[in-house]
This record gives structure tokens, C-alpha cells and sequence, in this order.
């Protein structure tokens, strides 16, 4: 009998929850690399070289990393819909303020407030699944939740660069366009996340009874495991070693996936293909990305292990961004990048379940912030280190070897610092006492 309520129930809450959690974050991912796109022809009218760009880009983990945590224990209190929606609607306010900026000062501030206003948005979904699907189901939740990223970069390549092609008209160019039409979308799923986003179980009337009584009591129960082990503060879970050694292999791979995805556009057109060419090229890699991260997923729910594939994955970001390397005066550099790709995304499947196997509520939502924000500092590193070795060097393949290092690093950090292996949900219910 149990058994049926959990299949109808975890049915209903993938079906209620992730098409639209989904693309939320399709949007989010979507405003966040389009300047990548925009950069094409914005660059040449603002006169920006490729480090001005970086420096430029990357101010928006400046903002981002800085409000990481304090905007996770705000939704941890207020509840994920209210912030969710407040998120999203000035998000995308600042996106499309983009539109409008006039050289490297504008440029930069904009993308500072836009890093402000998105802080929060991702660690508070991996907080928000916590809360309705059990242990044993969040790798393959994470890894359908964040395929947003690599279709929102393969879809979003064409279209991005095709709004290039509105140059002139009424005046903007064709980069500010871009940027307009990306914002909207953010803003309108804003109000409908407000009305639409149930923010726990005990308040889902779209469960019946006794669903809802079988998922609050199985969370429940996992958190009560969690939680005699040890249970951690909020400065306690800031300074934990394992939550520092978790961001220190999220650094590497942000810090190589980033730099790509900033400049990879660039690193393709440079083989002499038109704008919306290189938006067909660009989005090979992401598609490749998007299998293997469903893949990935399924597997490391399927053998209830997190170590192994998380390290195999980050070796699988390394070997391709250093055959991207080998390869990079040859558009056979696009079959490397591709399984970087499946490394960089398929490694989050096996990841972000890890924080909340050793800590829970408040802590839980710090470290997983924490973990986030401090792992995107390599959203300041990869791009700005790719585009001065391209200023200085004259090609990109030098900062792809330093990008393929830094996936080098997380693969080594995985082996020193994760050693527990994944428990399911049902083996921590039998540990768990009896009530």
C-alpha cells in the first residue's frame, strides 16, 4: 500500500513541480550566458577588448556570491514562492537594463545588481527539493532540474544570436534586442511562480491525505537520521571542512565551465562561421550535456554512490577540455568540448544531493548557499583568466589547458575529501529510532 502512495505521490510531485521549476531555471541560465551571444557585435560597438568583456561579465558573481547565503535563509523563513517570485521579476529587470548600457562602467554595475538580484535563486531550488523528494530520488530530480542549463544554452544559441539580426531597428542594436526579449519571460514566470509554487508538503491540496501523510512522515524520518548524527548551527555549517572541501571542488568545475561558456561563441566564430552558424555550433556540446546529465542522474541514484561518479565526471570536464585544446585551430574541437560538457553537468547529479546528507534546516540552507556562492567565485576566475591568456597569447587554447587543470582539481578534492557513500532513504529509515 505504501508503496503505491509513493508512486503516485513523487508522480505527482515531479509533474506539479519540475515543468516549471524547469523553466524557471531555462530563463535564469538563459539571461545569465546570453551576454556571451550579445558579446559578438556589443564588444566592437563599446570598444570592450576580451579582458574589458570579462571583467565586465564576471561582475555578476561579485553580486551573486556576496548575497548567496543571506538570500537562502531568507527563503529558508519566508518560504520559497514569495522569494522564488521576488527573485525572478528583478532579476529580470536587471537583464534587460542591459540593454542599455553604454561602455565598461554601465556594463559592469548592471551586471552586478543583475548577480544581486539572482543570488538565491539556485541553491534555493536544491533547498526546495529537500523539502518534497526524498534522498533517493535527488540525483535524478537535480539532473532533470538542471538540464536547464545545457538546453538553455542550445536552444539559446540560435535564438540569441538571431535577435542579433534586429539591428536597427528602432534605433538599438541588435545586442540590446537580445537582451530585452530574454528578460521578459523572467519577469512574467515571476508572478505565475507567486501564485502557483506550494511551499511544503503539509500545505499541498493537490496531494490527498494520505500521500501528504507518507511524505511528511518519510522527510521527516530522514532529517531525524541526519540529525542524530549531528546537528550543526548556522556558523557551524559555514566553517564545516566538508562543506569548504565541497566548494572547493564546485570552484574548479564552475571556474572551467564558466570560462567556456563565456567565450566558447567566441573560440567557434573564430573559424570563420557567420553569427547564426556559430549559435548552431555552440549548441552541439550543451545537447550532448543534456543526455548526459539525465544519464548521470539515473546512475547515481541506481547505485546509491556519489564519489565515484562525481570523480568521474569531473575527470570526463578535464580529458575534454584538454582534447578541446589539442584540437583548437579544428572545429573537432567541438567533439571535446561535448564531453567536457557531460562532465561539468553531470557531475552536479551526484554533487548537490551531497549537503544534505549531513546537515539539515537552517544549516542545510547555509551550506548549500555557501557551497554555491563560494564555488561561482569561479565565475570570476574562468572567464577573466581565459580572456587575458587570449589577450596575451593571441589564441584561446591556452586558457582551455588552464580550464582543464581546473576540472583536475575538483576530480583530486572528490578523492580527498568525499568518502561517504550515498545511503538511500529506506536504509536511513531502518537506522532511524523508533518513535
Amino acid at each position: 500500500m505504501n508503496a503505491d502512495v509513493e508512486r503516485t505521490a513523487i508522480r505527482k510531485i515531479y509533474m506539479r513541480l519540475l515543468p516549471l521549476l524547469f523553466i524557471s531555471y531555462f530563463v535564469c541560465y538563459l539571461d545569465r550566458i546570453n551576454v556571451g551571444f550579445a558579446a559578438l557585435t556589443m564588444n566592437k560597438d563599446l570598444g570592450f577588448t576580451a579582458t574589458v568583456f570579462a571583467l565586465g561579465a564576471t561582475a555578476f558573481f561579485w553580486g551573486y556570491c556576496l548575497f548567496e547565503v543571506p538570500s537562502n535563509l531568507v527563503l529558508e523563513k519566508v518560504g520559497a514562492r514569495i522569494w522564488i517570485a521576488r527573485i525572478m521579476i528583478t532579476w529580470g529587470l536587471f537583464s534587460g537594463a542591459t540593454a542599455f548600457v553604454t561602455g565598461a562602467t554601465s556594463f559592469a554595475t548592471v551586471r552586478f545588481f543583475l548577480g544581486v538580484s539572482e543570488a538565491g535563486f539556485f541553491p534555493g531550488m536544491i533547498l526546495y527539493f529537500t523539502y518534497w523528494f526524498p534522498a533517493r530520488y535527488r540525483g535524478r530530480v537535480v539532473g532533470w532540474f538542471m538540464t536547464a542549463i545545457p538546453v538553455s544554452i542550445a536552444l539559446g544559441s540560435p535564438i540569441s544570436t538571431a535577435f542579433l539580426y534586429l539591428d536597427g531597428l528602432w534605433g538599438l542594436p541588435g545586442w540590446s534586442w537580445l537582451f530585452i526579449a530574454e528578460a521578459i519571460p523572467a519577469v512574467v514566470l515571476g508572478f505565475v511562480v507567486l501564485f502557483y509554487l506550494t511551499d511544503r508538503p503539509a500545505q499541498a491540496t493537490w496531494l490527498t491525505p494520505q500521500e501528504r501523510e507518507w511524505l511528511v512522515s518519510e522527510l521527516q524520518v530522514e532529517r531525524a537520521a541526519v540529525d542524530q548524527v549531528r546537528v550543526y548551527s548556522l556558523l557551524q555549517s559555514l566553517v564545516n571542512p566538508r562543506v569548504l572541501a565541497l566548494a572547493v571542488i564546485y570552484l574548479g568545475i564552475a571556474t572551467a565551465s564558466v570560462g567556456l561558456v563565456i567565450f566558447l561563441p567566441q573560440i567557434i566564430k573564430q573559424h570563420g562561421l557567420t553569427n547564426m552558424m556559430t549559435g548552431f555550433a555552440t549548441a552541439i556540446p550543451y545537447v550532448v550535456g543534456t543526455i548526459g546529465m539525465i544519464v548521470c542522474g539515473y546512475i547515481t541514484d541506481r547505485m546509491h554512490e556519489r564519489r565515484w561518479n562525481l570523480f568521474f565526471t569531473c575527470i570526463a570536464a578535464a580529458v575534454g577540455l584538454f582534447v578541446a585544446a589539442l584540437l583548437s585551430d579544428s572545429l573537432w574541437a567541438l567533439a571535446g568540448l561535448s564531453l567536457a560538457t557531460v562532465g561539468f553537468y553531470g557531475m552536479k547529479t551526484s554533487f548537490w544531493p551531497l549537503p544534505s546528507t549531513f546537515m539539515s534546516g537552517t544549516a542545510a540552507a547555509a551550506a548549500i548557499a555557501a557551497v554555491n556562492s563560494l564555488g561561482n567565485f569561479g565565475g570570476l576566475i574562468g572567464p577573466i583568466a581565459v580572456g587575458w591568456l587570449k589577450d596575451t597569447t593571441g589564441s584561446f587554447g591556452s586558457g582551455l589547458y588552464f580550464l582543464a587543470a581546473c576540472g583536475l582539481v575538483s576530480a583530486a578534492m572528490t578523492l580527498i575529501a568525499v568518502h561517504e557513500r550515498y545511503m538511500p532513504s529506506k536504509a536511513r529509515v531502518e537506522m532511524a529510532p523508533a518513535e
